[in-house]
């Protein structure tokens, strides 16, 4: 999996030398919060490793890719240390962002009950959570489901099996279907969608307000009558434990999977703080909003999903370590 990286080509600054000018003490051991938690391998000889990697989704979210980063050795990755690829990375759980309600919610429940929609798009777990409740206040009616990824048409397994066939999901893009990155299917999404012989084919998009425009805009131009509500969106966490950011300021590496997490994250730093560590992005679009916003070294892969943000992870580290050897 290619990389790309946006970093300067002078060398990142050491954890010990970019933190020592905000951390008044260096922090030891392993900090157990209502906030934050750090997941260290089980292999680890000792509960005193200090994160590697800070992972930025909400809370629930983020376990797929600490299981893929505390055991990735399996796999076979190379070019790491030894010592890390003993003990795996450590990972610190430090959400930016969280969802909440959006202006359209109250009116989806109505808007199933009184209209029938030849197919109802889902692009994220989150949109499926919401609709599903909404759903069911509408008596659950028949409709057919478009998801983006495995893990948002997971969200629906239950409810097939129990909901006498009344919600089926019945297409998935073809290429590139990865949860990870929702933004990177909705054009392919948008061509593909059958129209099912229906010249006024219509869908419902419940959408996060702060989702693009391409899928609305790519099948209203193939003839689909598109009606988007925005059901819910994503704001920066209101409570941040201040122990456990001065934690995620010395990782080498913040991984960031939309623009939202990287404003979110600049917004925390004040401007007596030169923090250059890695941001390791999930793809190009977060990549472009991390250097529109100051941030020097910047990863990201040139195929979003789980396992190019991972490879960017992973280099990010390897930069880190050479010049730590320096």
């Amino acid at each position: 999996m290619a990389y790309l990286s946006l970093s300067s080509l002078s060398p990142p600054p050491s954890s010990s030398s970019s933190s020592s000018s905000y951390l008044p003490l260096q922090l030891r051991g392993r900090i157990f919060s209502p906030f934050c938690r750090v997941q260290v391998s089980s292999s680890s000889s000792t509960s005193y490793l200090q994160p590697k990697v800070v992972v930025t989704r909400e809370y629930g979210k983020n376990g797929k890719l600490i299981n893929v980063l505390r055991t990735f050795e399996k796999g076979g990755k190379t070019g790491i240390s030894q010592y890390q690829a003993k003990h795996g990375i450590n990972c610190l759980e430090f959400p930016l962002i969280q969802h909440t309600k959006g202006p359209d919610l109250d009116r989806l429940s109505a808007v199933l009950s009184d209209t029938a929609f030849d197919w109802i798009i889902i692009t994220s777990p989150e949109a499926g959570l919401v609709f599903l409740e909404a759903w069911k206040a509408a008596g659950g009616p028949l409709v057919n489901v478009g998801v983006v990824g495995s893990g948002t048409q997971s969200v629906f397994e239950e409810v097939m099996q129990s909901s006498n066939q009344s919600l089926r999901v019945a297409f998935s893009p073809s290429k590139v279907t990865t949860d990870f990155c929702p933004s990177a299917t909705g054009k392919v999404l948008a061509s593909e969608l059958p129209k099912n012989g229906n010249m006024k084919c219509t869908v419902l998009y419940p959408a996060s307000a702060k989702a693009g425009g391409d899928i609305e805009e790519g099948l209203s131009s193939r003839g689909f009558n598109v009606t988007r509500l925005n059901t819910y969106t994503t704001v920066p966490v209101n409570d941040v434990d201040e122990m456990l950011f001065k934690q995620a300021l010395s990782a080498p590496v913040v991984s960031v999977a939309s623009p939202s997490a990287v404003r979110a994250w600049v917004n925390l730093l004040s401007e007596s703080e030169r923090w250059g560590n890695a941001v390791a992005c999930i793809g190009e679009t977060t990549a472009m909003a991390a250097k529109r916003l100051g941030l020097r070294n910047v990863y990201y892969p040139t195929n979003p999903g789980l396992e190019g943000w991972v490879d960017s992870i992973l280099e990010a580290l390897r930069v880190h370590d050479r010049f730590q050897k320096v």
